[in-house]
C-alpha cells in the first residue's frame, strides 16, 4: 500500500461474521471509522514527495523520519489505516477454520498449546487499558510473541513482524457487545482465519530466514 491510499474492500460479506459480529458493526467498522483513517493519512501526507514513495510497513516502521508537525496524524491515521487493513483481513465465517497442523506445532512451540496461546492472546486484549490492539507477533529471530499496543501503534516500530491482531477499541464491538469486551474477545477467536494467519508467518521465514524455514519448519 502506497500513497494514496484507498479502502480495501471487505474479503467476505457484511454479515459473514454473524452473530460474532453483525452486519451493523462491520459497516460503521470498515465503511465508516476505517475511511475516516485513509482520508486523514491522505490529508496528512499531501505534498510530501518522498514520504508518499514509501509503503505504509515502511513509513510506519520509520516514524522518526516524518516531519514533527505531521507526525502524530501520520503515526495515528496511518497506524489506523494499517491495523485495520490487517485485522479485517484475518477475519473468516464463525468457526469455519481451525490451526493447521504446522500452525498448531508453531503455536505449541511458543506457547506450549494452542488453549494456552488463546488464554494468553485474551489476556492480553483483555488487559489493555482504553483503546488498542492486543497482538501475535514474530520477533527478530523467529520467535512468536503477544503483545500490546496503544490507541493505533504497530508492532512494526518495534522491529517485530505481525501475524494477527485484535482491535479492542469500542468501536470494534460496542454495537454488539456494549461494555462486555470479554464476550467479545470471546467470539473473536471464533472468526480467525488461520490460513491468513499461516501464511504471513510463513512468508516471514522465507523472507528472513531463508532455507531454515525448509529444515525446521516444514
Amino acid at each position: 500500500m502506497t500513497y494514496p491510499y484507498e479502502l480495501q474492500k471487505l474479503p467476505f460479506d457484511y454479515a459473514a461474521l454473524e452473530p460474532s459480529l453483525s452486519r451493523k458493526t462491520m459497516e460503521f467498522h470498515h465503511d465508516k471509522h476505517f475511511q475516516t483513517y485513509v482520508n486523514n493519512l491522505n490529508d496528512a501526507l499531501a505534498g510530501e514527495n518522498k514520504l508518499q514513495k514509501l509503503s505504509l510497513e515502511d513509513l510506519l516502521a520509520n516514524l522518526d523520519q516524518v516531519p514533527q508537525s505531521i507526525a502524530a496524524a501520520v503515526r495515528n491515521n496511518g497506524g489506523g489505516v494499517y491495523n485495520h487493513r490487517f485485522y479485517f483481513e484475518a477475519l473468516t465465517a464463525p468457526h469455519t477454520v481451525v490451526p493447521s497442523e504446522y500452525m498448531t506445532k508453531e503455536l505449541v512451540r511458543a506457547f506450549g498449546s494452542v488453549e494456552q496461546f488463546a488464554e494468553q492472546f485474551k489476556k492480553a486484549a483483555s488487559a489493555q487499558f482504553g483503546s488498542g490492539w492486543a497482538w501475535l507477533v514474530v520477533e527478530q529471530g523467529g520467535h512468536l510473541k503477544i503483545v500490546n499496543t496503544a490507541n493505533q501503534d504497530t508492532p512494526l516500530k518495534d522491529r517485530m513482524t505481525p501475524l494477527l491482531t485484535i482491535d479492542v477499541w469500542e468501536h470494534a464491538y460496542y454495537l454488539d457487545y456494549q461494555n462486555r469486551r470479554a464476550d467479545y474477545i470471546n467470539q473473536y477467536m471464533e472468526i480467525v482465519h488461520w490460513s491468513v494467519v499461516e501464511k504471513r508467518l510463513r512468508d516471514y521465514y522465507i523472507g528472513n530466514m531463508g532455507d531454515m524455514c525448509c529444515r525446521c519448519h516444514g
